[in-house]
């Protein structure tokens, strides 16, 4: 089932995209390199009335990361209430302080890389195939198109 977002909470989502803390920033970077084993993450996408921090769809796996200001009562209170939502609609929210990402990078990612193989196995994956990224000359690139205005040269 596909919602529209408002405009506000579009306009919210693409000042978060621009204003990463520096762990959304690390590990966005590791979370694009799983588009190589089947994987695609959204960073900080509206969906129903949040914006989640990061977000695979087809394996329905969210992460969140909680800076201190998490640990207060009052904005616990708030992220299971967030994470009920989240679950009752088939998704699973993985949650990792600031300081995991940024003293357990490969910690983070293996756990996420676990989970979303437990929800979603890659086909290559799952059968015991190479999951490696592509080596340099493996992938034919397209050819180019034109850029817009210029007349192609016969």
């Amino acid at each position: 089932m596909h919602h529209r977002h408002g405009r506000q909470a579009i306009n919210r989502a693409r000042e978060l995209r621009t204003h990463l803390t520096d762990a959304e920033r690390v590990l966005w970077y590791k979370l694009r390199e799983l588009k190589q084993i089947g994987y695609h993450f959204r960073r900080q996408s509206p969906f129903r009335m949040y914006i989640l921090d990061f977000v695979e769809h087809r394996a329905k796996l969210i992460i969140e990361l909680d800076g201190s200001q998490h640990g207060l009562p009052d904005q616990s209170l708030k992220d299971e209430k967030r994470d009920a939502l989240l679950r009752s609609e088939g998704y699973l929210v993985l949650r990792f302080w600031n300081s995991e990402v940024n003293e357990n990078l490969d910690g983070v990612i293996e756990t996420i890389v676990r989970e979303l193989q437990r929800r979603d196995p890659h086909p290559t994956i799952a059968e015991g195939g190479d999951c490696r990224p592509p080596h340099k000359g493996e992938v034919k690139k397209a050819r180019p198109l034109p850029r817009k205005g210029l007349r192609r040269l016969v």
